[in-house]
């Protein structure tokens, strides 16, 4: 057994915590950062209770960092372990420079991650603590420490996966420990992922985020297509004029947090956002469908359709945002005789799978990709050859092909915040001249 991503563990974590849900109004989840968030995000959807980020720093003994003789917390909270600490006869000021370093990160951490939202209270509640997986468990035992020193009831540990050991030390420390998966030989949390890649501080912002946290409403659709049914998010704020389908990429989903954070920049701009899964679940499993470009085209090809008949959004200006294998399936869409598309950002995308019909692309286009993701950046510079609409290519310095490094996603989303505001009418209904530049 393998987790397909971060999300689809928290949703398999969810539906084993569900006795919780009757408790809701007396629960809180919280993520440990970065990779904890998202798990958590579908654990505290799936529960309706309220999410928080739990910010711990270990205080390693000095000399002997790997030892931990504590931990903090935000608001000051502070656990040593005095017995180790008189062993080793370490002295207030010595724990004091130690502390002192920890503190300025957890802070740093914290407002980054929640900005001026103050932390939710733990005091006489049930803190669900929430990781992607336990290895040694350091971490994990400074966040139990802390949420009780926060005034915790109880304390609850939930993870996709961990080593036996490690569950067993735990037992003695939380009220309960939920684990999926316990592998009879363990190396590393990763190796129980199909894709483990690094979660950004821009993805843990946005898992953080209120659901429907715009002005304006959201809904979940379901979208019919013959024999199968496609799930999405709609977020429409108020006054929106445009809507932004996104096509997600090979092995994503609509809960790609790479994309939901794009969809929430959008939606602070005033757009609309449709986050659908190109496949179901089951076909999702099947790896000739998931580079099935043609299949994928189709299928967008209907959902733009959709979007057409539906009452709240068929007169908005439409866009269409592609990553990896969905930005080919959007381009092929873009290319179609009659369509109305106005606008398409790639990130990171496999333009190149347009084929032949990238010379019949009409509306601007703008390729995004990272600087240190060459074979990306070889495949878009010999599709943006093929392109006769205005195009541009931007390369972010030093990206990789998931945009994981710091500031990287949050630059995807103000380009393409930017291409859309530019490409797509304005409010009484005026198309731009079409200028862009091509590079």
């Amino acid at each position: 057994m393998r987790f397909r991503n971060r999300v689809s563990a928290g949703q398999q974590l969810a539906k084993h915590l569900e006795p919780l849900r009757i408790d809701a109004a007396t629960t809180v989840v919280l993520g440990l950062p970065r990779g904890g968030v998202p798990v958590a995000r579908e654990v505290a959807t799936a529960l309706g209770a309220p999410l928080d980020v739990l910010c711990v720093r270990k205080l390693g003994l000095p000399g002997h960092p790997e030892f931990g003789m504590g931990a903090i917390g935000e608001g000051g909270v502070r656990v040593l372990d005095h017995a180790l600490i008189e062993r080793a006869g370490i002295s207030a000021d010595a724990i004091e420079a130690v502390e002192r370093p920890e503190r300025v990160e957890l802070e740093r951490r914290a407002q980054r991650y929640r900005g001026t939202r103050p932390p939710v209270s733990l005091s006489g509640l049930t803190a669900v603590i929430v990781d992607d997986g336990i290895a040694t468990g350091g971490t994990v035992r400074a966040a139990i420490q802390v949420a009780r020193a926060m005034g915790a009831r109880r304390v609850i540990v939930a993870v996709p996966v961990a080593p036996a050991n490690t569950v067993a030390q735990l037992r003695s420390e939380a009220d309960d420990v939920v684990v999926l998966l316990v592998p009879p030989q363990f190396h590393a949390v990763g190796e129980w992922y199909e894709d483990f890649s690094q979660t950004s501080d821009a993805e843990v912002i946005v898992a953080l985020a209120p659901v429907g946290g715009s002005a304006g409403s959201t809904r979940l659709v379901q979208i019919p297509l013959g024999s199968a049914v496609l799930e999405g998010s709609l977020e429409v704020p108020d006054d929106a004029q445009a809507i932004v389908v996104f096509a997600h990429g090979s092995g994503s989903s609509r809960h790609s947090v790479r994309n939901r954070a794009v969809a929430r920049h959008l939606n602070e701009a005033g757009m609309a956002t449709l986050l659908f899964d190109l496949l179901t679940e089951h076909e999702a499993a099947d790896q000739s469908l998931v580079f099935d470009t043609e299949l994928l085209a189709e299928r967008l090809e209907r959902v733009t359709a959709w979007v057409r008949a539906d009452d709240q959004v068929r007169n908005l200006a439409l866009g269409l945002f592609g990553a990896s294998t969905g930005a080919g399936a959007a381009l092929r869409v873009a290319a179609a005789p009659e369509n109305d598309v106005q606008a398409v950002v790639s990130r990171g995308g496999r333009p190149d799978l347009a084929g032949d019909r990238l010379p019949a692309v009409r509306c601007p286009t703008l390729l995004i990709v990272g600087g240190a993701d060459l074979p990306t950046r070889n495949v878009n510079e010999a599709a943006a050859a093929q392109l006769r609409c205005p195009h541009q290519t931007v390369v972010i310095p030093g990206a990789t092909h998931l945009f994981e490094e710091p500031g990287a996603l949050e630059q995807v989303a103000r380009l393409a915040a930017e291409w859309f505001s530019v490409y797509l009418p304005s409010a009484d209904g005026a198309r731009p001249a079409e200028s862009a530049t091509t590079r």
